[in-house]
């Protein structure tokens, strides 16, 4: 069963209140009447029992607010109409708020797919669906600590957050444990999605679980985004140094294939240009310096050679 619209008698409250100081007036003129007491007595407990009864069935909506009407345990509909209304005070009339909330879910510790401890965080942004749902295939009752129809509307959404906050870390969970955390010698494939290169892509697939999860409670996840993510403090400093060695590593190949290049440079011009002619051992000595320099951390010392005495 899903969420329909009610379709019972509701009146304009204003119009009930008008009412009701017209039964006050009616009150008071019955009680300075001449008529028998018998029949005053009588007049006046009905006009009270009635003022009573209309009381009960006041009900104010906001934009974005639902209540759900309930008549002796049957469902009768949601009513999301906005303004002041009366309604058969029989009707239980359950208020919830439709609007969107947000929800930061602490970082939690994961292992990814190597099996790697990671820390990862998750914030989403989530609203009630389906009224029918929310309220009857989840026990939000219960959760919310009061009896059917009583509870206040900040009590039954904090029951519904906390079931949003339960199947967020199990989504998260199970979404980050099959990802690595970043592209290693583990990686077979340098394209594979990671949890930190694929941000985009993994915060699609985190949405989709949780709506999965979700749907049976009639809430909806409008964004889910991962907004921590890092290596547990246990391994945190290994990690960094493996990724503080893989970027010097790929430095030194960028310089030994920038050093290469500009070596060849020099010996194809000294030759083209025959500026000087050399041997096979004059090259290799000339590239062994030209790298050393051009390769070097520290700036090279030139030594001049000035020639022989012979």
């Amino acid at each position: 069963m899903k969420e329909f619209e009610f379709k019972g008698t509701t009146i304009n409250g204003f119009a009930i209140v008008a009412i009701q100081f017209l039964m006050l007036a009616g009150i008071v003129f019955t009680a300075l009447s001449n008529a028998c007491e018998a029949i005053i007595g009588t007049s006046i407990a009905v006009l009270v029992l009635l003022f009573s009864f209309l009381c009960a069935g006041y009900l104010r909506l906001e934009p974005n607010e639902a209540r759900v009407m309930i008549f002796f345990g049957k469902y009768k509909g949601t009513f999301t109409r906005t303004g002041f209304f009366w309604a058969n005070p029989f009707y239980t009339k359950t208020k919830l708020s439709l609007r969107a909330r947000n929800l930061d879910v602490e970082p939690i510790k994961v292992n990814d797919k190597a099996g790697n401890p990671i820390m990862v965080g998750l914030v989403l942004v989530w609203k009630l669906k389906d009224s029918y749902k929310a309220m009857f295939e989840i026990d939000a009752q219960t959760m919310a600590g009061s009896t059917a129809g009583r509870q206040d509307v900040s009590s039954v959404m904090k029951a519904f957050e906390d079931f949003v906050k339960i199947q967020s870390d199990a989504a998260l969970r199970n979404v980050a444990a099959n990802y690595n955390y970043d592209n290693n010698e583990n990686t077979k494939d340098d394209e594979e999605i990671t949890l930190r290169s694929g941000s985009e892509e993994i915060n699609e697939i985190l949405e989709q679980k949780l709506n999965e999860r979700l749907e049976m409670a009639g809430i909806e996840v409008i964004e889910a985004r991962i907004n921590y993510l890092a290596y547990a403090p246990e391994i945190a400093a290994v990690m960094l140094r493996r990724q503080q060695a893989a970027a010097v590593i790929s430095a030194r190949e960028k310089i030994v294939e920038g050093a290469v290049s500009m070596v060849k440079m020099a010996l194809d011009k000294l030759e083209n240009e025959e500026i000087v002619n050399l041997d096979q051992e004059r090259k290799a000595a000339m590239i062994s310096n030209l790298l050393v320099v051009l390769c070097a951390d520290e700036s090279a010392q030139p030594i001049v050679n000035a020639g022989t005495l012979y």
